[in-house]
């Protein structure tokens, strides 16, 4: 484990959250790399070994000062619960501490929230939609991608047969938490109807249903089933994060066929790996896909928008390539890590100074 000496932490990122999430893997991706910059540690009941961290039994007894001139340390929450424990350690037990919050929230927030959010000392939204739902002032840090960790295969038809996949044909995928919304039932819908005269295509769906949805997901098997589609639309256990990327780099096509959305990582980590995507016009999807150029946009809750985008690249090959190729070069572009990372250094080191 990679255990950081809590004297010397002048950022604090929190993870309370003990299963997956978009905000674990966020955490997991960008502590390592900022911790080249500055003195950061995450916290949390369970996080990988190679994350910089400090033990959540550390907290109480942490030295009111930080170690750097100010006396200063920031708590950079992502969660209400996180924020709390920003207050507890701030008022309560008095440690220096600013408090930054992200949101990724494009809804309106309960009271709790908004009460929370006016405590913060910065607040961070990952996208200018998110930002109109807030009351006070915020900067807008997008996401990025590690385009190492996630870049396209080079023998594709190998890392397939690795993964007990076809090697030949076409695979659409659809990952993450399943449940409603995130549209997985309309995902499925949509390849009942693709898959119909596409025999050599597969559609998978990766992620897992929390116990509140586990009704949604065998209605979803079911309906599948009764399609006669089991074979075709696969439904595939969650995996490691470490292990995520080779799963997109055997695809042809990604979809993001969410109802609602905070941001939304995996049109970026698709289109990362080469990977075009349909994505639905919701959380920050229509900052990351570029219409016509890296996919496609469609209305949410509309399996036959995302049939006939799905259809319509699919059905060109070399459009296919092309949007693969301009995938690739948007996310390297625009939303990389080390982007991401750099500015939210220079926001923790501008608190720091105060």
């Amino acid at each position: 484990m990679s255990t950081v000496d809590p004297a010397r932490v002048e950022v604090i990122a929190p993870n309370f959250k003990r299963r997956l999430s978009g905000v674990t893997a966020t955490i997991v991706r960008l502590v390592p790399l900022q911790a080249g910059e500055i003195a950061i540690a995450a916290t949390g009941p369970e996080l990988p070994d190679h994350v910089p961290q400090i033990a959540l039994s550390a907290l109480p007894a942490l030295s009111r000062r930080g170690p750097g001139p100010s006396g200063w340390r920031v708590w950079h929450a992502r969660r209400n619960v996180e924020m709390i424990g920003g207050l507890v350690l701030r008022d309560l037990l008095r440690k220096r501490l600013k408090l930054v919050f992200t949101s990724a929230s494009q809804r309106e927030q309960s009271w709790l929230t908004r009460w929370l959010i006016r405590r913060m000392d910065a607040v961070v939204a990952t996208s200018e939609r998110t930002a109109a739902y807030l009351e006070g002032p915020s900067q807008v840090i997008m996401h990025g991608i590690d385009t190492e960790a996630f870049a396209p295969s080079g023998d594709r038809g190998a890392l397939r047969r690795g993964l007990d996949l076809p090697d030949d044909g076409q695979l659409i995928g659809c990952y993450g938490r399943i449940r409603e919304s995130k549209g997985t039932d309309v995902f499925a819908e949509a390849m009942i109807g693709l898959l119909a005269d596409r025999p050599n295509a597969v559609a998978l769906i990766m992620g897992r249903a929390v116990k509140a949805h586990e009704g949604f997901e065998r209605d979803l098997r079911t309906r599948v089933a009764d399609a006669g589609m089991e074979n075709r639309i696969r439904f595939l256990p969650e995996v490691a994060t470490h292990e995520i990327a080779d799963w997109y780099r055997v695809l042809d096509l990604y979809v993001a066929p969410q109802r609602w959305e905070g941001f939304g990582l995996t049109p970026l980590e698709a289109m990362a790996c080469g990977v075009p995507v349909v994505a639905t016009r919701v959380g920050a999807f229509e900052a990351l896909v570029a219409e016509g150029e890296t996919g496609a946009l469609v209305p949410p809750d509309n399996p036959e928008a995302i049939r006939d985008a799905c259809a319509a690249i699919l059905d060109e090959p070399e459009r296919l390539a092309v949007m693969s190729e301009a995938a690739r070069r948007r996310v390297e572009h625009q939303f990389s890590i080390e982007k991401e990372a750099a500015t939210l250094v220079s926001l923790y080191r501008r608190l720091l100074s105060n």
